[in-house]
C-alpha cells in the first residue's frame, strides 16, 4: 500500500505518524520526516507560495512513493505535500515509510526526501515586505541525488 497526498490544508504530523504506525503490519522499522516553512538567508520571510499542477504533480510523487517501494521492499509509504501559502513554521510535506528494518527505512525516506527537493513539480516563490521572489533551484539538492 502507498499513500500520496498533495493538499492546501495544514496536517498534524503527530497524528499522521499515528495513523500510519497503526495501518501498517508485519515491519520493524517506521521513519518519519517533516519539512517546516523555515526563514530565507536575509531573515525577512513572511511566507512561502508553492504553486503546482495537480496531475502532474500526484503522478509525479506516486511515482517517486512506487519506486521506493519497489526498490527497499517497503511495507508502505506515505508522501503528504501543500501547496498555497505557508507561513513560516508550518509543515510543508512529511513522507513516512515503513520496511521489515531500519536501513530501507532510512534510505528510502532519504530517496524521497531528495526526489521531491529536487524533482517534484512544485514551484515555490518567497514573500517578503519587499515583494515575492520565485525560489531557485540549488545545486546542493541536484548533487545530493547523485547517490541514488
Amino acid at each position: 500500500m502507498m499513500q500520496v497526498r498533495v493538499q492546501n490544508v495544514a496536517f498534524d504530523f503527530a497524528q499522521e505518524a499515528k495513523n500510519f504506525a497503526s495501518s501498517v503490519q508485519d515491519c520493524g522499522a517506521l521513519v518519519t520526516f517533516t519539512g517546516i516553512v523555515r526563514n530565507n538567508d536575509a531573515g525577512d520571510l513572511l511566507a512561502l507560495e508553492i504553486e503546482h499542477y495537480p496531475v502532474m504533480t500526484q503522478s509525479a510523487l506516486e511515482n517517486i512513493a512506487g519506486q521506493a517501494m519497489e526498490k527497499w521492499s517497503l511495507v508502505d509509504c506515505l508522501i503528504i505535500h501543500r501547496f498555497g501559502r505557508l507561513a513560516l513554521g508550518e509543515p510543508i510535506m512529511m513522507v513516512a515509510t515503513a520496511a521489515p528494518h531500519r536501513a530501507a527505512a532510512f534510505a528510502s525516506a532519504d530517496f524521497m526526501m531528495d526526489y521531491l527537493k529536487s524533482r517534484a513539480p512544485f514551484w515555490k516563490k518567497e514573500v517578503t515586505d519587499a515583494g515575492a521572489e520565485w525560489v531557485a533551484a540549488k545545486d546542493s539538492d541536484e548533487q545530493a541525488l547523485s547517490r541514488w
